[in-house]
């Protein structure tokens, strides 16, 4: 693939202008860092990789919608997963041995329990759990938990705690040895001892720090809490000010107390994330959670919007914290804007695959997953020697359940084969939502395009076909789509490109990002052949 000119300098120089050096931590490795000059590593299909391969890493270290990270540290693994939506399978998991290099193992949760939001993962007692806040009918929220005793699964099937109206749970084993969950509010409930069921009821723990009523956030919303026991303290991180809306809303606070019980104490040091200006590389920071590295200095990880790019979603990042001699920590990560030394004695490993994929064996849910899928659609994916062939449903993408792939970079290409076996129409999307989409697609005897979620029925196109290889090109925002009738060899460009920078949760809700989406409506079936993806340079 071949971007302009006019796009490789702007991706190389993207972003806000970087603040002062006086903005960074005056440690001398973060002067290097900075001095080094590199926006991010390549990774495979030219995606942006963390790793600058100087002993360097530049965030996001999960790049594209990966919101609410929770991490487990287990021996010398690490592993995290993040909210999953609507998206399923859900709830992949992510292993890493350096807290930079990150790579999928596979989806946890296979069940439909609807919309997901922030879980947490945790170990006890040699098995792994996972605490899902879910809504599975669309009448309130509860919480769930999975269990496996290898974290490659297999996962059990959900169990509902009864836990309702409560979301972001936070696991954390209390000085009586009893396990509690901590929910937004901040509330808490204890558990049964094997963790399947609860103890005890629903009650307040903490009233959190507030921020001065003049700053511009969201919404109070305490969120997310995220616990920690060290030398003798609880230390309970939690976010507030609303995870979207204004730049300057999330943020991370903490507090501590000696017992589980409480009271806890608010950290002198609050807030200890935060942007205080549109004009920082990362936006809505918050949602944290505090990781020891695998040489002994600890970081903290969390999400954030990219400056100018909301469509890609909420993307992970870890920055460096240091703890101080009264038993508090600060973070040193200041914006975020320049590399940072990697954690010490991290084994590097492989970080995000590729995305092109040839359909040769199941990545479902490592890549692929259904947006809003219906009981039992996982069925409609079959995977043959010559391609995945997925059952048409509904009349069009605005009632189908598209499946759809997470990208992280703010320009790349994408294309695929797509042939139509019965009475299917299918095509080639960027989907946020049912209500936010754009794209293209075809039936036997008609090129359809899709602009702002509704078909321009004017731009139809009329042709004779049952197989086109269809391509779009997202250059920062700005959406060309090409199609071709022999594989490739010749592509015609469709006379409509799209501007889709609005498309992001300020402006559709849901908590998403923009995916690129392949839908399959109709009647009969349609097969997927040689999708390739391409990032510009990173």
């Amino acid at each position: 693939m071949t971007f302009p000119r006019r796009s490789l300098l702007k991706a190389a120089l993207a972003g806000p202008l970087v603040p002062a050096m006086s903005a960074i931590p005056s440690d001398p490795a973060y002067a290097a860092a900075a001095e080094s000059g590199k926006r991010w590593g390549v990774g495979s299909d030219g995606q942006r990789k963390a790793d600058l391969g100087n002993g360097m890493f530049r965030n996001p270290i999960v790049a594209g919608d990966h919101p609410d990270p929770t991490i487990l540290k287990d021996g010398d693994d690490y592993y995290m997963t993040f909210s999953s939506f609507y998206s399923y399978p859900a709830l992949v998991i992510w292993h890493s041995t350096d807290l930079v290099n990150w790579a999928p193992i596979g989806p946890a949760l296979h069940d439909n329990l609807g919309v997901i939001w922030a879980v947490d993962l945790v170990k006890h007692d040699g098995r792994y759990f996972i605490y899902i806040p879910a809504d599975p009918m669309g009448k309130g929220w509860s919480i769930f938990v999975i269990w496996a005793d290898d974290i490659r699964g297999p996962w059990s099937k959900p169990i509902d705690l009864g836990i309702m109206g409560q979301i972001d749970p936070g696991h954390i084993v209390g000085e009586d040895g009893r396990r509690y969950l901590f929910t937004n509010g901040v509330k808490r409930i204890r558990l049964r001892a094997d963790g399947l069921a609860t103890d005890g009821v629903l009650e307040a723990a903490y009233a959190p720090w507030h921020y001065p009523d003049d700053w511009v956030t969201e919404n109070f919303a305490p969120e997310g809490p995220k616990l920690l026991r060290r030398n003798g303290w609880f230390y309970l991180v939690t976010a507030v000010g609303g995870t979207a809306g204004p730049a300057t809303g999330h943020m991370v606070i903490a507090a501590r107390s000696r017992s589980v019980n409480g009271p806890w104490e608010h950290c002198p040091h609050n807030p200890l994330v935060r942007t205080t200006s549109t004009d920082e590389p990362w936006w809505s920071r918050g949602h944290a959670t505090l990781v020891e590295g695998p040489g002994g200095d600890w970081w903290m990880v969390y999400h954030g919007y990219e400056n100018g790019f909301r469509t890609l979603g909420r993307q992970t990042l870890l920055a460096p914290i240091e703890w101080t001699a009264d038993g508090w920590f600060r973070a040193k990560g200041g914006d975020l804007s320049h590399p940072m030394p990697k954690p010490l004695k991290g084994q590097g490993g492989p970080s995000a695959p590729a995305l092109t994929d040839d359909f040769s064996r199941d990545r479902m849910g490592v890549q692929w997953s259904f947006h809003e899928p219906a009981a039992g659609e996982a069925g409609r994916v079959r995977y043959e020697p010559n391609g995945l062939l997925i059952r048409a449903t509904g009349a069009s993408p605005g009632d189908s359940s598209p499946l759809t792939c997470i990208v992280g970079d703010r320009s790349y290409e994408a294309e695929v084969s797509l042939d139509l076996i019965g009475d299917a129409e299918a095509g080639l999307l960027l989907f946020y939502n049912h209500k936010a989409y754009v794209g293209m697609g075809f039936t036997a005897d008609t090129l359809k395009l899709f602009e702002y979620s509704d078909e321009l029925r004017w731009a139809r196109k009329p042709h004779k076909t049952r197989t086109l290889r269809l391509r779009l090109r997202n250059d920062e925002h700005v959406v060309t789509q090409s199609y071709s009738t022999d594989e490739g060899r010749n592509w015609t460009r469709h006379d409509t490109r799209m501007e889709v920078s609005g498309f992001h949760h300020n402006v559709f809700g849901s908590f998403l990002s923009l995916r690129i989406g392949i839908y399959a409506a109709g009647k009969g079936e349609v097969r997927l052949r040689d999708f390739r993806y391409s990032a510009a340079l990173a």
